[in-house]
């Protein structure tokens, strides 16, 4: 597995823990762009209902990191 292959497979991971990690790893222009993906993910239509669910889960890990 590639190195962006793992990313976005601990992004989607559904698992908060590595979820945070993954993207705590990242300069912020790669979150900025992580997130803007997830948020598509979540969004736009034509992503597979268990696409938008793991996009949903990473977006409520990484807003519930913020709101700690």
């Amino acid at each position: 597995m590639n190195p962006l292959e793992l990313l976005w497979d601990q992004l989607l991971s559904r698992q908060p823990e590595l979820v945070r990690k993954a993207y705590s790893e990242l300069a912020l222009p790669e979150q900025q762009a992580v997130r803007l993906h997830l948020e598509r993910m979540l969004n736009e239509p034509g992503w597979h209902p268990e696409q938008r669910l793991s996009a949903r889960v990473a977006i409520q890990a990484l807003t519930d990191s913020e709101d700690a």
